[in-house]
């Protein structure tokens, strides 16, 4: 893993590591607000929300950048994880939601009368953060293996990975699913009895989702340097011929696929307690489009490409949407034709030949 980094890899994952880890709690707790270098509470959780959209662009690297299948249903794994997280932090709120009950709000509201069977683990956060990996990585290998047994592949296969989250968006949208319906989860207010509105909490959240991040970063170094992530390559470039050579393409496949959807949901229950609301939303093919586009722009087969073009399309909207928030969409939709067109290898292949001084 060292070899695959080399010094200047290492260089900028120790500086990233100080960033996150001694830089941003330095920044917004100890600079005093009046400062030009204080770090507000608002950009603390907006880089918290994009560094677990970096964990979702980095997974889809995995599984499209170096092993040739393009979901278009990766959020459905982050809103799932999303999900467990949400529950926990519901039955958290205890008797200080708006009816004064133990059940939450909307199942006051809906007149239900004590939680279904779902939600009996809900107050354990063991439970539901073991919850948060296994029901995601669960549905991934039970989809992946029918679908890679049958051999689909290519723009099929991203068809029905979006299928897959539609249909999984329109159950969630019902209200006797007992997820809150359209409105799904929000009004947080602790985690393990912690408050969650406090800006060290925020902080805290923040540099857990850095690391959390970090490791996943060299995990998945560690995996496109192996034997393993050889023969992911290998299969993304001529599956047939792999077959020839006595591998099977079905447990490669189905073993990064799955490992992609439990990054996913490990982004969603970390991103949930950062943003305070969950809901049907997150499932939408177009949130599960914008992850692909992210590891497109940043560049695929590069592990920090995704991470790189998280950060920067994701800032791009968050200026855009307050400067110029009708013109949004078209310029994500020019960003992606002009990288497509012009930058194959995404930013990172630019920054590259920049370099080397083409």
């Amino acid at each position: 893993m060292t070899r695959s980094l080399g010094p200047k890899g290492w260089a900028v994952l120790v500086a990233a590591s100080l960033t996150i880890v001694v830089l941003i709690p330095l920044l917004n707790l100890v600079v005093p607000e009046s400062s030009v270098f204080h770090l507000s509470d608002f950009h603390v959780s907006l880089v918290g929300k994009i560094l677990c959209y970096a964990i979702c662009a980095l997974a889809m690297d995995l599984i499209w950048g170096y092993t040739g299948i393009l979901s278009l249903g990766h959020g459905l794994f982050f809103a799932l994880g999303g999900y467990a997280m949400g529950m926990y932090l519901m039955r958290q709120i205890g008797l200080d939601g708006n009816y004064r009950s133990a059940l939450p709000d909307f199942m006051v509201f809906l007149d239900w009368k004590e939680l279904p069977w779902h939600w009996l683990l809900s107050d354990s956060f063991v439970a539901q953060m073991l919850l948060a990996l296994a029901v995601p990585g669960l549905l991934a290998f039970v989809f992946g293996y029918f679908a890679f047994r049958s051999r689909i592949k290519g723009v099929y296969f991203s068809i029905i990975t979006q299928a897959l989250t539609f249909a999984a968006m329109l159950l969630f949208f019902r209200n006797e699913t007992g997820f809150g319906g359209n409105n799904g989860f929000t009004d947080f207010k602790r985690i393990l009895d912690i408050p969650l509105g406090t800006p060290a909490m925020r902080v805290l959240l923040c540099v857990l989702t850095g690391v959390v991040l970090i490791g996943f970063f060299l995990l998945a170094r560690a995996i496109v340097a192996s034997k393993y992530g050889r023969v992911l390559q290998a299969i993304r470039d001529a599956e047939t011929r792999v077959m020839f050579t006595g591998y099977n393409p079905l447990a490669y496949k189905l073993s990064i696929w799955t490992l992609s959807a439990v990054m996913c949901g490990v982004a969603g229950a970390l991103y949930v307690p950062q943003v305070g609301i969950i809901n049907p939303g997150e499932m939408s093919p177009a949130a599960s489009i914008e992850i692909a586009i992210w590891a497109a722009v940043g560049g695929r087969a590069t592990l920090i490409g995704p991470i790189v073009g998280a950060f920067f399309v994701n800032g791009a909207k968050s200026w855009f949407t307050v400067a110029f928030p009708e013109y949004w969409l078209f310029f994500l939709g020019a960003l992606f034709i002009a990288v497509t067109l012009f930058l194959p290898h995404g930013l990172i292949g630019l920054f590259r030949r920049k370099g080397r001084g083409e």
